[in-house]
């Protein structure tokens, strides 16, 4: 089962107010832990030494440990009582529609330039580290609230 993290609330205080001065990487590490992603998750949305930036947030306790995330097994057939079926799995074009359409809400044509590298993409692989790096737009143009608040209007894969 994978490990989720969640930040303390030493993390939760840095984020509002940069009071230790993170690198940029553990900062944008440190957004993207929500208490839902899990470390793989983590790991392929920060791409370069995740593994050394996830371990240095946890020991100076910016991060913890939620343990194992349970897994939720899916119903083998229709739930009775007329529920609906579960909705197939996204495709990269409509991700990658939401990740502009979001972009383009938030920043207008200040976006265009990395509007134009997220359509390019053409895999979730490719997406990724595209998505990490919009966030980052969002928070350097508007601020940490705004990029936090951006975040969450974002695809968790």
């Amino acid at each position: 089962m994978p490990i989720i993290f969640r930040k303390t609330a030493k993390g939760v205080a840095e984020i509002e107010t940069r009071a230790n001065r993170l690198p940029p990487r553990m900062r944008s590490t440190l957004i993207l832990v929500d208490g839902k992603r899990s470390i793989d998750d983590l790991r392929a949305l920060v791409a370069v030494q995740a593994d050394d930036t996830i371990s240095a947030l946890v020991q100076q306790g910016f991060i913890e440990d939620l343990g194992e995330a349970p897994r939720v097994p899916k119903p083998a057939g229709p739930v009775a009582g007329g529920a609906a079926p579960a909705r197939p799995a996204p495709t990269i074009e409509s991700l990658r529609r939401l990740v502009v359409r979001a972009l383009n809400d938030e920043l207008g044509p200040a976006a265009e330039s990395m509007a134009i590298r997220v359509e390019k993409a053409r895999s979730i692989d490719e997406l990724r580290p595209l998505v990490a790096q919009a966030v980052q737009l969002v928070q350097s143009a508007r601020g940490r609230a705004a990029g936090d608040l951006f975040a969450t209007r974002l695809p968790t894969f």
